[in-house]
């Protein structure tokens, strides 16, 4: 890890924690990389219900690691490795190791060695010019830029209760003081986290910003699994939503998100089905 210069602005320093489910193919280099970064010192794996070797290889590659005994949903997965954060500082403090709460960079598993590039979310925090920092992703600003329905969803949701509309509201790469995300708690569940997180924080008066940095994760696809992925999410994000007061027009999205995949299981359906035929004849 990189040592900060000492009596600086960004003295507080920072714990990176990471939620992952099954992951275990990429979570060891997303550690690696985000323990090089300028300012962390400590970083948290918390394994969501994982059926693969998650944990062991966070532990391996130098994290901390909690463990769900089963799958809780990404909010949850962050509120433990916020808490398991301040745990691990009044540990260091009852060993004589006094100092002011680390801020906390929320990572994704998959970002593997381009989590290196997450640099530009700690500075704007760590001098104090903004309170929360969103990642714009370069590479996918176009595809991300409002072609989705659940990006949409997010987006006015949010443009609605604060008056800013974010770019990129579902990106979970971010970098926020202790005190913005204690104003957020309890986070909301699932998929919606991302955006009750920034109404939240917006709405109790901290300043967020989008800064662009060249990170990368795997894209969720076209299929089955991705278009379901997709619904669930859009669910979630509706869900937050409403808890925070607002009713969004979410019927024409969640018809689109049933119809889809409706389509890709008829798509699925059709091919197996073709395949066990053409079994049949050889």
């Amino acid at each position: 890890m990189r040592e900060r210069e000492a009596g600086g602005p960004e003295e507080t320093g920072v714990a990176v924690v990471i939620a992952a489910k099954d992951e275990a193919e990429r979570v060891g280099s997303t550690v690696r990389a985000a323990r090089d970064l300028l300012g962390v010192d400590l970083v948290v794996v918390v394994d969501d219900g994982s059926a693969d070797t998650t944990a062991d290889v966070a532990l391996r590659a130098g994290a901390r690691v909690f463990k769900h005994s089963r799958n809780r949903g990404k909010g949850a997965a962050m509120e433990t490795g916020a808490e398991g954060v301040r745990l691990i500082e009044e540990d260091e403090a009852r060993a004589g190791t006094h100092r002011p709460p680390r801020n906390l960079l929320f990572l994704d598993a998959d970002l593997e060695g381009t989590a290196s590039g997450a640099a530009p979310l700690i500075e704007p925090v760590g001098t104090g010019k903004a309170d929360m920092t969103i990642a714009l992703f370069p590479a996918t600003r176009m595809r991300l830029g409002g072609h989705g329905f659940v990006v949409r969803l997010a987006r006015g949701g949010v443009s609605r209760a604060t008056g800013w509309e974010p770019e990129q509201p579902l990106n979970g790469q971010r970098c926020l003081t202790r005190a913005a995300f204690e104003a957020a708690r309890p986070l909301a569940p699932g998929f919606g986290v991302e955006t009750g997180l920034t109404i939240d924080v917006l709405r109790a008066g901290f300043r967020v910003e989008e800064v662009e940095v060249p990170l990368e994760h795997r894209a969720t696809g076209t299929d089955l699994r991705a278009q379901m992925h997709r619904a669930h999410q859009f669910a979630d994000v509706a869900r937050a939503l409403v808890a925070r007061g607002l009713r969004p027009a979410v019927r024409r999205g969640w018809d689109r998100a049933l119809e889809r995949t409706t389509f890709t299981r008829r798509q699925m359906s059709r091919k197996l089905g073709h395949r066990d035929r053409r079994n049949r004849q050889e």
